[in-house]
Formats: structure tokens, sequence, C-alpha cells
């Protein structure tokens, strides 16, 4: 049973905790990124060098875009154009482990911000220090992902040592192969990257990389647009600059102003906020010497949402998969695909309301609702099967979030909805039978996960009015936290 790098490399999963990795899943990318943050507080000296380094070329881009306001292309895509090293197994990829990594669109948005955000680095008369971060405050193209991809390349080299150290140690030789990695370090002198030849665990035709737990988080990174715009109204107050507090507080209430003396929404209210950003970016270091101030928690909190992950996708979801192996034929091939879907869901179902996966949804007691956790953990169910499981397949009408198929005339589509889904009437009515149409089959199972007893409510009425009520292939599943005790503790 192959599902982490433990059991694909036969190695102790107490080793790798010891070592202080993160044990990743070998089937799918997990949902945990590098944050830059926890690097520059660390304790450590080795990760404040990494932090300083990463500085170090970005004060190498900011020079450049001194020099060269406008790019060609073939530069941009050297200097900041980097694919995602998958062989971490972390990330936000929809199906396996490839990601888009850092395209043109990324390269042109640092470019064109690295001589206004990061003008002054070394020189930072607010904050400590600079903070790659910055970028995702003001930029719509910059995400956690690209962050975390571009931080993940910037200490690349020091991943790949800590991994050959780790395979040299406690793997088996027929498990380790010597590689030859691009972009590996990069040569100031001739400003090109340089690749360089590693001993790293191998299998099935390609090597895989370890990740220090202590270096990730889940969700957001410390630093990020949500919480900027969340604590703005603590940030703008503290402002010392008198004229500068007073501009921002004008800025704002003005920009709230409406005719029709209304409240304004929360996406007008976000907008204001990135506006005056924009108008005043020294705000910007407020916020940020305000997170610095508060870094000690930013260990506390990425800690905690590890653990979570790793207590749900590993350990619950191993014991569960080990008693279902042994004690049932839950992986043994039985009827169509169909039936193979819907058992996997009803496992899914039982693990989150029953096993304490409901956890996985929650940040400081409120929920996250998103999708994608949800289709992650219902993949990782997909370890032993002879189906072909494909996930956001796009059949020319938009994508399915899984079609499972065993040869072409064997096909289920799945569809993952949240409760709160405001179009989820619509979805319900249409959705899956667009999708079946395009996909030649209609086998279809739709999956709605609620997190209130409203949601619940609401989504009941609906199925009632479609005639859909008590249909075994609609599954509602019960991510509430307030109606079931710890299973640790029941």
């Amino acid at each position: 049973m192959k599902v982490y790098f433990s059991d694909f490399f036969e190695v102790d999963p107490d080793i790798i905790e010891k070592y202080g990795a993160f044990n990743v899943s070998l089937i799918n990318d997990l949902p945990l990124f590098i944050d830059p943050f926890l690097l520059f507080n660390s304790k450590k000296k080795i990760y404040q060098e990494l932090h300083e380094n990463m500085l170090k070329y970005l004060r190498f881009l900011r020079d450049k875009s001194i020099e060269q306001h406008y790019m060609d292309e073939p530069l941009l895509k050297a200097w900041y154009c980097f694919p995602e090293i998958k062989q971490n197994w972390l990330g936000f990829s929809k199906n396996g482990n490839g990601g888009t990594g850092l395209g043109i669109d990324f390269a042109v948005d640092l470019h064109s911000n690295l001589n206004k955000l990061f003008a002054d680095f070394g020189d930072e008369s607010i904050t400590q220090t600079s903070h790659l971060e910055k970028l995702c405050l003001i930029s719509e193209r910059a995400g956690r992902d690209h962050i975390s991809n571009f931080t993940t390349r910037l200490i690349n080299e020091f991943l790949l040592t800590y991994t050959e150290d780790f395979a040299r140690k406690f793997l088996r030789s027929e498990y380790r192969k010597k590689v030859s990695v691009p972009y590996v370090r990069f040569n100031y002198t001739t400003e090109v990257w340089e690749p360089d030849i590693f001993e790293l665990p191998y299998i099935d035709g390609d090597w895989v990389m370890l990740t220090p737990i202590d270096m990730l988080t889940k969700d957001e990174a410390w630093i990020n647009k949500t919480d900027l715009y969340d604590n703005f109204e603590i940030i703008s107050p503290s402002i010392p600059d008198e004229q500068l507090r007073a501009q921002v507080n004008n800025y704002f209430y003005m920009a709230l102003k409406r005719d029709d003396n209304k409240q304004p929404t929360k996406p007008e209210r976000n907008q204001a906020i990135l506006d005056i950003v924009k108008k005043y970016p020294d705000i910007i270091d407020y916020y940020i010497k305000f997170k610095e101030d508060n870094g000690d928690k930013a260990e506390a909190q990425a800690q905690q949402k590890v653990e979570d992950s790793r207590e749900l996708y590993i350990n619950n979801f191993s014991q569960l998969m080990d008693q279902l192996r042994l004690n049932t034929d839950f992986y043994k091939v039985s009827g169509d695909t169909y039936r193979e879907a819907l058992d996997r869901i009803l496992f899914l179902k039982y693990v989150i309301e029953d096993c304490d996966g409901y956890r996985i949804f929650y940040i400081d007691g409120k929920p996250i609702k998103r999708e994608d956790d949800l289709q992650i953990m219902y993949r990782l169910t997909w370890y032993a099967t002879s189906s072909d499981v494909n996930r956001e397949v796009n059949n020319g009408r938009g994508p399915v979030d899984y079609k499972i198929s065993r040869g072409s005339k064997d096909k289920t589509l799945v569809e993952f909805k949240l409760a709160s889904n405001t179009k989820i009437k619509r979805n319900l009515e249409k959705q899956v039978e667009i999708y079946s149409a395009a996909n030649q089959t209609k086998k279809a199972i739709k999956v709605i996960l609620y997190f209130s007893e409203n949601e619940f409510v609401k989504v009941n009425k609906i199925l009632k009015e479609l005639n859909l009520e008590g249909k075994e292939e609609i599954i509602l599943i019960d991510a509430r936290n307030d109606n079931k005790p710890s299973a640790s503790n029941a």
C-alpha cells in the first residue's frame, strides 16, 4: 500500500519525522507551501541566511529593473520564469504534482514593481528588512503559489543538499540516484543559473525532494493580502506619521462613501484598501512592521496548520486505509466505476464526520470553505485502483472535478460543491448533466459539503424542490465543528 514517501522508499516514518522533514504523498500534491517569513523569523542561522540570500537575488533583479525598465523576454524568462519544482510534492496542483510554475505575466509584474516596492532594499526605515511577500499585496498576478514557487527556487540548493543528506543516511542504494538538477544556484559573475549533480531519492523515473516541516504552512503566508484587508482598521490608526495617517483615513472614508448611504460591500471595501495601498505604498511597510512585531505567532500558527494536515492527510488516512485493506474488500475492484467512486466518497464522509477530518477546514475555529481541500482528500482515497482517475478534466464545456474511467464504456463523473455556493441550485439542476453529455456517460455523483445548520437546511430545501431528496448519487457531508466531539476524546 504505497501512498507516502515512507511507503515508496521503505523507510520508517519516524525517521523522517526525527529528521524534521514532511512525509509527502507521492500520489498528489498536498496543499502546504514554504512561507518566506518563517525563514526570516527563524532562530536558525541557516534559515536567516537563506532569507538574506533571497533578498540578495531580489536586489540583483531590482538593479536590473532600474537599469532596464523594459527587458527583453528571453532575459525575463532566464531570471524570473522558473518551472515549478514538482518533485517536492507540495503546492496547489490539481492533479498529481505538476504545477504551472512562474510564467511571463509574473515576470513582467515583478520586474515592473521592483524599482518601486523594493527600491529601499537594505535601507528600510520602517520594517526590519525587505520581504518578497510585498509583491502579493498589490499584484493581482502574484499569489501564494507564485511566492512559494519563487521561494522554493531561491533556496533550491539547500533543499537538495538537505534531501541528499537524508538519502545517503537512510535510503538503500537502489532508491538513490545521481541526477543533474537545473537552476541550483545563481552565479552573480556570469549572471546565469547553474546546474549541479545530487544523489537523491529516485523512483518511477524521477527524483523526490524533502522539505523541512518548520518552513511550511498551509492556506496563507504570514504576510498576505486577506490579512492586510482584515487588519486595515488596526494598522491605519497606528501609523506614526500624522500627515500620512490623516491622508489615508480621509481617502478611505471618501472611497467608501456611497450616494445611497448604504454600508459598503466587502468587495468595495477591499478595493478601497487596494487603491489606498497603491496611492500610499508606505502603508505596506507599516502593515509588514505589524506582522514583524507579531512574528512570534507566525511559527506557532504555521506549526499548528502543518500538524493538523499531517494528522489528517497522513496519520488518520493511513490508519483508516490499513483497516480497510486488512478488514474489508474496499480496495478490491468490484462493480463499475460508479460503485468504486461512491464507496470512496462514503469513506471520505466517514473520515470527515467521524474521524476528526472536519478539522482540516478550520483555522482558529473559523471555516475555510474551499472545494480544493475536499478534492485532495478524495484523490488520496484512490491510491489502489485499476481505474483511471483524472482531476479537473476539461471536456470543452468547462472542467469537471473528477472523471473516473475504466475503458471507454465505463465512466463516472464526480462533482464537489460547497453548500454556501450561491449557484448551488443551478449547479444541481444543470452542471453534471452537461458534463455527462460531453463525456458520454450517465453516471454522475454530486458531493455537497456544509458547515452550518442553516446550510444543511438550505441544501435539503433545494433537493426537495428538485426531487433529488434521498437520491443515492447526492452525498451530503457534515463539516460542522459545533456538533461533534473530537474523535480522540469520544
